[in-house]
C-alpha cells in the first residue's frame, strides 16, 4: 500500500491526454487514470496564461514514476510538462492491492 502514488499530469488536448493515459495502463505502466477537463492559470514566460485543459490522474506505484515520466516525456504536446507525483497515505485495502496488482 505505502508504494501507490498519484501522478498529475495536464494536457493540452483531449487527444493528447488519451494518447498518454492508453500508453501507461496498456504497458501496465499505470492501473487506472481519469482525465478531467479543468481550466489553469498560470504564468509561461512572463505572461499569465488561462487554458482549458485536461488533468490526468494517474493511479500507479512508486517504482513506475521514472518510466511514467519517460512516456509523458515522449508523448506529450508541451514544451514542459507538468509530472507531479503524490504519495497515497491511505485508501480502500483492497483497491490499493488492486492497484499494484496492475502495474508491472
Amino acid at each position: 500500500m505505502q508504494d501507490a502514488i498519484l501522478i498529475l499530469v495536464t494536457a493540452g488536448t483531449p487527444e493528447n491526454a488519451e494518447a498518454i493515459a492508453s500508453a501507461l495502463v496498456e504497458q501496465q505502466l499505470a492501473a487506472c487514470v481519469a482525465i478531467v477537463p479543468i481550466c489553469s492559470v498560470y504564468r509561461w514566460q512572463g505572461v499569465v496564461e488561462r487554458d482549458d485543459e485536461w488533468q490526468l490522474t494517474i493511479k500507479t506505484t512508486r517504482t513506475q514514476l521514472a518510466a511514467v515520466q519517460d512516456i509523458v516525456q515522449k508523448l506529450h504536446t508541451y514544451e514542459l510538462p507538468e509530472v507531479l507525483a503524490i504519495p497515497v497515505l491511505g485508501g480502500s485495502e483492497d483497491y490499493l492491492t488492486w492497484l499494484t496488482q496492475q502495474v508491472r
